[in-house]
Parts: C-alpha cells; structure tokens; sequence
C-alpha cells in the first residue's frame, strides 16, 4: 500500500518524507488556499517545490470545468516535472479529458469519486488513480469503506489496472481498514500517519526497558 499525504504544507511533507514511508502527495484548491498560495504562477511554482522534496507521484488539480480548459491546464500542470499527476473532476468533460490524457501517457487522477460506477468509468478511460472520498461518505452516514471493496471487486474482476487512492482519510483506522480491503494507496494527513505509530503497550514496554537498564547500568 503506497502513502501519500494530503497536504500543501511543506514542513508536514518534509516530515512525512523524513520517517522514509512517504510515496506521494496529494493536493487541492481548498489545501493550496489553506497554505495561503494563491495566483497560478505561485500555484504552478508551489508544485514545482513540492516535487523537488518528494521521490513518487503529485497530485496537481486543474481548475477548469470544460473540456479544453481541462486539457490545457493539465498539459501546463505535466509540463512541470515528470512526477506530477493531472487531477481531473469525475464530470463527463473529465472522463473525456482522462482519455485524453492517457492517450498521451500523461498520469491521471480522478477525483471526487463516491460512486462504484463513477470508478468503472474511470478505469475505462484510463485513470491512473482514482480517488474515493471515504471520509466524506463517512460524514453523510454512508460506509465509505464499502465503497472501496466494491471498486476492488470490480477492479479484479476486469484487470484494470488503475490504482485505487482512498482520499479524505480522515484517521488511523482508516489507513488499516483500507489495507485490509486492498486500496492500493491512502492519501491523509500526517497525523493519521504518525497514528500508526502509536500503541501504550510500545510506550510502557520502552519505559520498562529504559527503567530496569537503568537499574543495572547505574
């Protein structure tokens, strides 16, 4: 299972890249706007910066809604670094955009997906990624994690080779859970990364160590 993180922070992804478990990042508009980078020139140079401190994928978002806007932001957005990957709308002007991009050997990501079939189509059109959104799914009383193990079912039944990216990951038993299921990778925050680290009996068990060491080394 590959980890990337969601997030335009470029202190948290040095984090991330420093424990030696990162394999990409995710981001959006609304993370971008967060981080306070704003006007495309910064946007284009803030993925630029985020590229050069990563080894794997990034994910960049185009903002147009139509088709040939779809088309010339992403070849922008591709023309950056060989690592990033065009983020596209699950729209019917994003699926034909995904086939063009992928017609090109131009890495996709389709995002905003909550839907099986959303995900067939897709794979269809040749996403290298698609984007579930668990936690949002989660928060209109609907198992997100359903949806994941209905795309892997379909996923194997065909071959497809598109890569499910459980997106809006919102804590640690989400990243274990989608691992059961078999998403092929997790976008979140560090903080549910940094989760899995995390058991009292590692703490206590350290604390005992450290204690009777010590006792006989003092």
């Amino acid at each position: 299972m590959k980890f990337f993180i969601d997030t335009a922070n470029l202190e948290q992804i040095k984090e991330a890249q420093a424990l030696g478990v990162l394999d990409g990042v995710t981001t959006n508009p609304s993370l971008m706007a967060k981080e306070g980078i704003t006007g495309a020139a910064n946007i284009l140079n803030h993925y630029s910066t985020i590229c050069s401190l990563v080894d794997g994928d990034v994910s960049a978002e185009v903002i147009a809604t139509d088709y040939e806007g779809m088309v010339a932001q992403g070849e922008e957005l591709a023309k950056l670094h060989d690592q990033i990957v065009v983020k596209l709308p699950m729209t019917q002007d994003g699926i034909k955009a995904c086939k063009y991009f992928s017609s090109k050997g131009i890495k996709t990501n389709v995002t905003l997906v909550f839907s099986a079939g959303q995900a067939l189509l897709a794979a269809k059109a040749g996403a290298t990624y698609v984007s579930p959104f668990i936690g949002r799914l989660d928060d209109i009383s609907t198992d997100g994690l359903i949806l994941i193990q209905e795309i892997r079912q379909i996923y194997d039944n065909y071959g497809f080779q598109t890569q499910i990216l459980a997106a809006s990951v919102r804590h640690t038993m989400h990243i274990v859970n989608c691992a059961k299921i078999g998403a092929d990778v997790m976008t979140g925050p560090l903080s549910a990364i940094l989760g899995l680290l995390k058991h009292p009996l590692t703490d206590s068990g350290l604390a005992q160590f450290l204690l009777d060491y010590q006792k006989g080394n003092s």
